[in-house]
């Protein structure tokens, strides 16, 4: 890494500690994981621009500068902090047009917060903010084409799925509510407001279906994963489990009020790195 690089990147195995993410890159050979915690780092960068306090207008500025970054990078004039990802993008061919739908689908949360979108949106927004990084990473893990691109599709979509269930308190406390409004109506809720639909005895109704949608992109990820190289989908795997899990103690849980925080604790992770990690 250049001077320059490491003044405006921070290491990116640090930007990716705590995360559930971390355990399972750290397991991938050094060029492998030196890759995604490349693209976790843009991740976590652009996200934390879509999520701040800042005035609107900036925070789409600074997006948009990404964009352009992602452009010169893809140009061959990579700027200072995207230098790093050149032979990241050679070796493995990630695609410029993942990178800008991830830069995409974190504005969509900018000009206004996103409040119950209709389930196209809602399918376009987990498309953009979690299988484009998908689509990233598989080609990163080395899978075939088609095999990657639909298990990018799906698992991307579980994933996100299953964070919008386990966050709906989190979200609503900053004004964001990203269950479906065809949901809403059919549980009979008038409300697009946050915190009135978290406390609506009637929020259990609208979470079923998506806990059935994030079943059925879990189990789809499954059989993709299970006809390929144990060593590709290692890490793969290993999210799904995990994410599996939560969305599991989040049925368990239940969605009624009052709802206690669910988090898969230390030993259940190791459990898990343990069991598709090593073997």
């Amino acid at each position: 890494m250049t001077a320059e690089a490491a003044t405006a990147n921070p290491s990116y195995g640090t930007t990716a500690s705590g995360s559930s993410f971390y355990a399972a890159m750290r397991m991938l050979p050094p060029e492998q994981r030196e890759a995604m915690f490349q693209i976790y780092s843009f991740c976590r960068q652009v996200d934390d621009i879509a999520d701040s306090d800042g005035p609107r207008g900036e925070r789409l500025k600074a997006l948009q500068q990404w964009r352009q970054d992602i452009d010169a990078l893809y140009q061959g004039r990579p700027p200072a902090r995207l230098r790093d990802y050149v032979a990241s993008v050679q070796k493995f061919g990630l695609e410029r047009e993942d990178f800008l739908a991830i830069v995409d689908g974190m504005e969509m949360d900018v000009p206004q917060d996103i409040r119950a979108p209709d389930l196209a949106t809602l399918d376009l927004y987990c498309d953009r903010v979690a299988s484009a990084v998908g689509r990233l990473s598989v080609k990163v893990f080395g899978m075939p084409r088609d095999d990657g691109i639909q298990l990018a599709h799906h698992l991307g979509r579980a994933l996100q799925l299953t964070n919008i269930l386990r966050d709906i308190d989190e979200d609503a406390a900053i004004g964001r509510l990203y269950l479906p409004k065809e949901g809403l109506a059919q549980a009979g809720i008038t409300s697009t407001d946050p915190l009135k639909v978290a406390a609506d005895p009637a929020l259990p109704r609208v979470c079923a279906p998506i806990v059935d949608r994030a079943r059925d992109h879990f189990a789809k990820s499954d059989e993709i994963m299970a006809r390929n190289s144990r060593r590709a989908v290692r890490a793969p795997r290993i999210m799904s489990k995990y994410y599996g899990t939560i969305l599991q103690l989040l049925v368990a849980r239940g969605f009624a009020n009052p709802r206690t925080p669910v988090r898969l604790n230390k030993m259940a992770k190791l459990a898990i790195l343990f069991r598709y990690g090593f073997f």
